[in-house]
């Protein structure tokens, strides 16, 4: 696939989603099994038995190891082969390949890079579910798209007034407003206020108000992982800031976070993973369930455009979209994965 960075860290899913019994996820177009050890560790293999080619997935945990139930090899955590029936000598390449795997921020991360992991701290800090200042709610959702779309859509929220004028109610604000962005070393950051605008509805109710400020301000992190945390405040505090970022002395009436991560399972499939939900000195249970359920509403625009999107490319996949000023956090993520896409490149020669 096309502009893969095969060096970095993807989320596999939802960590307590693993447990003794093998469960294939597909990431970068490699089918994945992940299972859990004796001792609760993930293990993250290729779902490939060596023999015929039939997923690991398919097979049974046997202590920390798995076996293929088609023909009975069975497999160590490291990816060796160390039981193969009615058969005592095991060559040395009997073997499938064994990914580093690691639990942050209530996602499993599969390395899928060729070189060993430098650091885990090149996973982004998401939230995690249970992180005591956020009632977070979850979900998925599959895209018949290319990943690239999907952060396109993400490095861009021009488009709120447009999709989401149903579910998040955004006004045209959303649309001309441009943000102030900065470069990371790994990835983009987008802040902006959107001034003297209505609330997305449940935060409307939240907040108790018709019109407030509202400060946005999200890190877009290399592979595809977006962050984003958003406050509300009375009317002209964006004025008293000089349009700046806010100081803690500012009251906000309102706040929350979200964590999203785009995962390319295939050249044109797409699996998208996000929470979402209120700040915990300002929201609830109550609050936390209407928002997750305005975002699904929210995301599934998203969607319906998005694969639309695909198939018209797929018409003309060389013709190239002409940008707009609204663009610069695209262009900007958009060359440093080419970059790294490069470097994975030479690396792999």
């Amino acid at each position: 696939m096309s502009n893969l960075i095969y060096n970095s860290w993807y989320v596999a899913g939802w960590a307590d989603e693993f447990d003794r019994t093998p469960r294939q996820r597909m990431l970068l177009g490699k089918p994945v099994v992940l299972y859990r050890r004796e001792d609760g560790t993930l293990v993250a293999l290729e779902d490939r038995c060596i023999h015929r080619m039939a997923p690991l997935s398919m097979g049974q945990v046997e202590g920390d190891d798995i076996r293929c139930l088609y023909h009975g090899f069975r497999f160590a955590p490291d990816g060796q082969c160390n039981d193969i029936p009615g058969q005592d000598m095991i060559p040395r390449r009997a073997c499938v390949r064994s990914y580093p795997v690691y639990e942050k921020s209530s996602w499993a991360w599969v390395w899928m890079g060729d070189k060993e992991p430098t650091d885990t701290a090149l996973i982004a800090d998401a939230k995690a579910l249970d992180d005591p200042e956020w009632i977070l709610r979850r979900g998925e959702l599959d895209y018949e798209a290319n990943y690239q779309l999907i952060n396109d859509n993400l490095l861009d929220l021009t488009h709120l007034t447009y999709v989401h004028s149903n579910s998040f109610g955004a006004d045209e604000a959303w649309s001309v407003n441009r943000p102030v962005v900065e470069t990371l070393p790994n990835g983009v950051r987008n802040s902006r206020w959107i001034v003297n605008t209505p609330p997305v509805p449940p935060l409307g109710k939240a907040a108790g108000l018709d019109r407030v400020d509202i400060w946005t301000s999200y890190d877009f992190i290399i592979p595809g992982v977006f962050l984003l945390y958003t406050a509300i405040y009375q009317k002209g505090t964006a004025q008293d800031c000089d349009f700046s970022k806010p100081g803690e002395d500012r009251e906000v009436l309102f706040n929350n976070f979200t964590s999203q991560a785009v995962v390319p399972t295939g050249e044109s499939t797409t699996r998208y993973y996000f929470s979402w939900g209120p700040g915990s000195a300002f929201g609830d249970d109550a609050i936390a369930d209407l928002m997750i359920d305005t975002a699904r509403q929210a995301f599934f625009e998203d969607k319906v455009m998005i694969e639309a999107q695909q198939r018209i490319i797929a018409c003309e996949p060389e013709r190239p979209p002409m940008p707009s000023n609204a663009d610069k956090a695209i262009t900007l993520f958009q060359r440093m994965m080419k970059s790294l896409d490069k470097t994975d490149a030479l690396q792999q020669a």
